[in-house]
This record gives C-alpha cells, structure tokens and sequence, in this order.
C-alpha cells in the first residue's frame, strides 16, 4: 500500500507531529509512505528519512496554490489512500484528493468549533465561523475517519454531521524503545542540564501558550502551592501564543518570579519528564493530549484536567490525579496530595506504564492504522462511505 499523509509541517513541536514520527518506522516498514508538507517546516527531515518514509514540501502559499500543488504531488505519486490531519490540511488535503480522484481520510484530533472556541472580537467569530462551514463541507469527501478518543468522536460527529459508523477511534502512540525508562540516574542528570537542585519539589508542564492549555491555571495554582511546599518550582515549556502575555502577567501580579520559568519550546520532552515530581496537563479541552501518552511511558505522576479525553487516556481506575478544569484551588490540593504520597505515586505510575505498554505503543498503533487504510481503500473501491 502507498499511503499520502497530509499534515501542514513536521519540525516536532506539535503532538501531531511527534506522533507520526513515532508511527513512522513501523508504517514504513509495510507500506510506501510519503509525508506532504506545505509550511517549510522540515525539523525531522533526517529522522523521517531514516524511518524509511519520504517526505515532499510542496511550498507555502494561499490555500488554492497549496491545493494545487498537493494534487500534483498525489497525481504523481499516484498514492492508494490520502491521509489528512490537523484543520489547515485537511481543509486543502481533503480537496486536492478529491481532485485526483484518490480516496482521503481524515484524523479527528480535536473537539474543534465549540461555543467558547467561537468567542472573541467579531472578526475571529466570523473567521472561526468560515472554517467550520468549511471543515463540514469538505467532511463530505472523506471516505473515513480517525479520532484519537471516543469523546472527540462523538463530539465531532455532531458538530461536522459525520454518522459514527465512519469513525474509527484510534489514539497516538510512542515507542518505548525511543523514550527510554525514568531512572534515578537520568532524573539527575535532567536537573542539572535545568539547574534545578535535586531536593526542590519541581512541577513540569510544556504546551503551547493558548487558552485551550490552561496554564493560566496552573500559574495561579502555584500562587496557593509555595505556601503549601515552600521553594516548589514549576517549569513551563512550549512555544508562545495568544496567551503568552496573559501567563507573564499572571507570574509578576502574584510575585512569582522566582518560582515559575518559562523555557520555552524544547525538543527533549522526555528528559522534562524525568526531571519532574509531578508532570501537569491542565487543559480546559483536549482531542487527547498525546504528552500524557510519553508521561505514562516514563512513569511521571500526573496531574491533570478531569475532562472527557484525558479520563479516556487515564483508564479506570485512573492512572492519573485527576482535578475539575478551571479550579486553580483544586489543582494546586492535588499536586500537593501528589508530592505527599510517594507510595500511591509509583502504584499509579506503574499501573500506567502497564497500560502504555497493553494500548500505547506505536507498533501497536501502527497495526491499527494500517488496518484502517486497507478497510478505507476497500470501502472506496465498493463506492461506499463505511
């Protein structure tokens, strides 16, 4: 099978990214795998290449020249099944398919076009507005689709008029081999390239600074937590966005300076977790949040937002602490219950390396997915949507 994915870049920063980077070996090693860029960004080039895929940036531009230059590409790679993930690919993957004829399925990776998503000025409402037209109509080209969780599936089924019966729920994986084991020799070693005192009670999140993350929240956690757990740090990594200045003038209204640093977009996210006592995801809304997948690999605690996707990933009983989103009062108890607990902490930390390694590994994943091209391209080839 020669499989087209379609994603709008891969320099590794995003969770989409790292996650086909991770599949990417096992996928190559049963099918033909072609990456299809159009942003320039090309950080793992060489990994990919390794991994035995290809990748093709076709170049930036307006959404009808990136349309047309994919569907050169698909004309000339003539590919059994184009995959699309992430809005801005799908919106120009889905199309340029289409246009060649080629069969397209699409990841539902978030629980996009939401009431709160569309607040703001007017401008951001209508443009917010425009996407999601957009995103539904061309929803009607795609023979089949993946989401990462039941609740996105769901979700997003109501909201872009999928039935559920072309939905496939298959969530990220990672490969254990890659991501190494948390020891206490890697734990130090991990401080020190941080700087960070191995006796400090250090509190690690990494996202991109937008609403969605909810690390207004954890800022304002951390104002309740040092009276708690004197000289407890927390270290906030990922790249900026339109909340960067709100979580800086959360850190100087509450004096907290000393405790919370921001360290910006980093590429050794697994070193981040084995330096962390707790690792926290506070996500007002997440499609899964992948990052919970590599802390569950190595065994961090975590404490994160008790919200549909995240409880999903978590299992049952939970694997993590799990708190009401929006609560910096809550989350701020939970991370303290956490550092206190050292016991429950590695019963749950193990439990969920178990679960990792039963549902989590990226040849599992890969098994699944390309069992989900083949049962696409069949129901193309039947002209049905199944």
């Amino acid at each position: 099978m020669k499989v087209a994915y379609v994603i709008p870049g891969m320099r590794g920063s995003g969770g989409a990214e790292r996650s086909l980077a991770a599949l990417a070996p096992y996928l190559a090693s049963s099918a033909e795998l072609h990456i299809l860029t159009f942003t320039g960004r090309d950080g793992l080039r060489g990994e990919l290449e390794t991994a035995g895929a290809t990748l093709h940036d076709v170049g930036p531009g307006n959404r009808a020249a990136v349309v047309s230059r994919l569907g050169q590409a698909i004309s000339q790679l003539k590919p059994d099944i184009v995959h699309t993930t992430l809005i801005d690919a799908d919106l120009v993957g889905r199309v340029a398919a289409i246009s060649r004829r080629t069969p397209v399925v699409s990841s539902l990776v978030n629980v996009n076009h939401g009431l709160g998503q569309l607040e703001g000025s007017p401008l951001r409402v209508a443009k917010h507005a425009g996407v999601w037209a957009a995103d539904a109509a061309t929803a009607r080209l795609v023979v089949r689709f993946h989401a990462l969780t039941e609740h996105v599936a769901a979700t997003m089924s109501r909201r872009l008029g999928i039935p559920t019966g072309r939905i496939e729920v298959i969530p990220r994986g990672r490969d254990p081999e890659q991501l190494g084991r948390r020891t206490g020799a890697r734990r130090v070693r991990a401080r020190q390239s941080l700087g960070v005192d191995d006796s400090v009670p250090l509190v690690v999140a990494a996202a991109r600074h937008e609403e969605q993350k909810g690390l207004d929240i954890l800022i304002e956690s951390m104002a309740l937590l040092r009276a708690e757990v004197p000289g407890s740090r927390l270290l906030i990594g990922g790249r900026d966005g339109r909340h960067s200045a709100v979580l800086h003038s959360l850190v100087e209204r509450h004096q907290l300076t000393e405790t919370v640093s921001f360290i910006g977009q980093r590429d050794d996210l697994p070193e981040l977790m084995c330096a962390a006592d707790v690792w926290c995801v506070p996500s007002r809304w997440e499609g899964l949040g992948s990052i919970l997948i590599e802390a569950m690999a190595l065994e961090v605690p975590v404490v994160a937002s008790d919200i549909p996707p995240i409880a999903e990933v978590a299992g049952t009983p939970s694997t993590f602490w799990l708190c009401p989103a929006g609560s910096p009062a809550a989350l701020a108890a939970t991370i303290v219950q956490v550092l206190g607990c050292h016991e429950e902490a590695r019963r749950r930390t193990d439990a969920a390396r178990e679960r990792f390694l039963g549902y989590f590994t990226a040849e599992e994943i890969s098994r699944r997915m390309l069992n989900f091209y083949m049962d696409a391209r069949e129901s193309s080839r039947l002209g049905v949507h199944a």
